[in-house]
């Protein structure tokens, strides 16, 4: 599991990312520059240097056009050089593709339908309301599809719904054409221990609006799915983690539920993990859906001070949360469980459900 996660010491917001500073190419890759000087180079030059040596999406280097949007008919013409099966008859529409549409496809391309959709039932089964993308998404995360631009770079993130462009298509390939065999079967696998309890109404209040941001990217100090300019980087939308659980009870208005906003105060997820008392604090075993969950480097030994990621519980082992893969399910496995400090019941602290 530790293979495809890179969690960050995300939340805690105490100091900015560096100063803006442009890398090579993010502004422009694959144009040429004045008086005929060659194409600045990508920020996935590695990917694309990669993707092109097997044959696939450019004759050369210089002719790959990092920046433009993918298009359908590229896309076909991918797929086919990945599976070895014929083009589609619509391989040549220019239609756009967007992010979410490329995880897709890249999902059944690796035959990884049916995992998909046992995410998808699983949710459903336990009352949750997910968007289409939800299966699809979750089975690319989970095997890494996706990257994590430094936080200098946040515009370059994409939400699903955007066009996604030729450079981060490569960098999905290039993750596929480096995998070692094992990456189908341990996706399958993980479908196969989805199962989340059912939940109760609030609960799955809370959680529809949670599984409704999967897909979206990590950005530092991000709070919303609409554009933010956190620390003056202008972002089309996404979250950090703690930003994430932000958004979720903080700055989601549900009805009847006004004392929930008032029930986490802080920001970071120092702030957070610390405005519970220790007998309150809630331990792995006693996790129900909903419940804010923190990691440490001590585990339930650590303190509010060493807290460095967070999420929020969906049940059976799984949670929903915004790290290197963006909004994402993951299985509390290996450093999740390992680093597993303790929870807290905003529903409960608000009383809208038992206490723990």
């Amino acid at each position: 599991m530790s293979r495809f996660l890179s969690v960050l010491a995300c939340c805690a917001l105490l100091t900015a990312p560096s100063a803006l500073g442009a890398r090579i190419g993010d502004s422009g890759g694959g144009t040429r520059g004045s008086k005929g000087t060659p194409p600045q180079a990508s920020w996935a030059q590695a990917e694309i240097r990669y993707v092109v040596k097997r044959g696939l999406m450019a004759k050369t280097v210089a002719s790959f056009r990092p920046t433009d949007p993918l298009t359908q008919g590229e896309l076909a013409t991918l797929v086919a050089g990945l599976t070895k099966q014929p083009t589609a008859s619509a391989a040549k529409s220019s239609t756009r593709v967007t992010v979410a549409q490329l995880d897709a496809r890249l999902v059944r391309a690796l035959g990884l339908s049916d995992a998909a959709k046992t995410f998808s039932d699983g949710a459903r089964a336990a009352k949750l309301t997910t968007p289409s993308r939800f299966g699809t998404e979750t089975v690319a995360r989970l095997l890494g599809l996706r990257t994590n631009h430094p936080a200098r770079h946040d515009d370059l993130e994409l939400l699903p719904s955007d066009p996604v462009t030729r450079a981060e298509t490569a960098y999905s390939v290039a993750r596929i054409l480096r995998f070692n065999g094992w990456e189908a079967q341990y996706a399958e696998d993980a479908a196969a221990t989805f199962e989340l309890p059912r939940v109760g109404a609030w609960q799955k209040r809370v959680l529809d609006t949670a599984v409704r941001l999967v897909g979206f990217p990590y950005v530092w100090g991000g709070t919303s799915e609409k554009p933010e300019a956190p620390f003056g980087v202008p972002a089309h939308g996404g979250f950090d983690c703690s930003g994430f659980v932000w958004r979720v009870y903080k700055l989601q208005a549900y009805p009847g539920g006004a004392a929930l906003a008032s029930t986490i105060k802080g920001r970071t997820t120092y702030q957070m993990s610390g405005e519970v008392p220790k007998t309150k604090r809630i331990a792995y075993a006693k996790l129900a859906p909903g419940d804010v969950v923190f990691f440490g480097p001590a585990g339930p030994r650590s303190r509010p001070a060493s807290i460095g990621h967070a999420g929020i519980y969906l049940g059976a082992g799984w949670m929903i949360h915004s790290s290197g893969q963006g909004v994402a399910v993951t299985p509390l496995t290996g450093w999740y469980r390992q680093q597993f400090a303790w929870g807290r019941r905003p529903l409960a602290e608000a009383g809208l459900v038992g206490t723990p």
